[in-house]
């Protein structure tokens, strides 16, 4: 799977200077998932990429690059990807890819910090790799929604996925191609939805007590 995208009718467009109300989104999963390409593919603007190539030097450290299903992968991303789309005048929303190699998973609570919300991009070929990600979205209470980004191989069900991954019955989870503009953007909507939910749920007069967040 190349990283090729598709560009965004009309070319990309350059930063509003009235917006005020900044909301936080990151992509997380394992290395290779596609948080690079899924960020640059639906960004209105040239996504900032923090992307070095891999060398010798990396050898024994980055072991995952000689893995099936990221052979080939010349470069990580070594802090973190950015992108914007303005939801309209006042709002835009604010991507944040994390970087997947297990040395820069420290930079992971900085970039939660005061995220509306989250998405999982989820490799099937590389089920493992997700369960960090869960794992540290669970611990800090953050919503989220997996995506399985699709890189062929194996057919899966969304049961079968959910049950690998032994996720929450509410917790969404939908397909994508993340080289893909429109499928990318479904899956920022769905996260969208699937906080809309929660909120109405936690507003809701007849709603349960919330249990309070996790301790970072």
């Amino acid at each position: 799977m190349d990283s090729a995208t598709s560009e965004p009718p009309g070319g990309r467009a350059e930063l509003a200077a009235g917006a005020d109300n900044g909301l936080k989104i990151v992509i997380v999963g394992g290395f290779g998932a596609g948080k690079t390409t899924l960020v640059r593919s639906v960004s209105e603007i040239r996504p900032l990429n923090t992307e070095e190539t891999m060398t010798q030097a990396g050898r024994g450290v980055d072991e995952l690059a000689d893995l099936d299903g990221v052979r080939g992968k010349t470069s990580t991303t070594v802090a973190f990807d950015f992108g914007r789309i303005t939801l309209d005048a006042r709002n835009v929303l604010y991507l944040f890819g994390a970087p997947g190699q297990e040395r820069f998973w420290f930079l992971w609570d900085r970039l939660f910090s005061g995220t509306l919300g989250a998405v999982v991009l989820v490799d099937t070929r590389r089920l493992a790799d997700s369960w960090y990600a869960i794992d540290r979205l669970e611990q800090h209470g953050t919503p989220f929604i997996v995506a399985h980004n699709d890189f062929g191989g194996p057919p899966h069900t969304l049961e079968q996925l959910r049950e690998a991954l032994d996720l929450d019955p509410e917790v969404p989870l939908v397909r994508c191609d993340a080289r893909d503009r429109e499928s990318s953007k479904n899956v920022l909507i769905a996260l969208v939805e699937h906080l809309r939910t929660l909120y109405a749920r936690q507003t809701s007069p007849s709603s349960p007590p919330v249990p309070q967040e996790a301790a970072p």
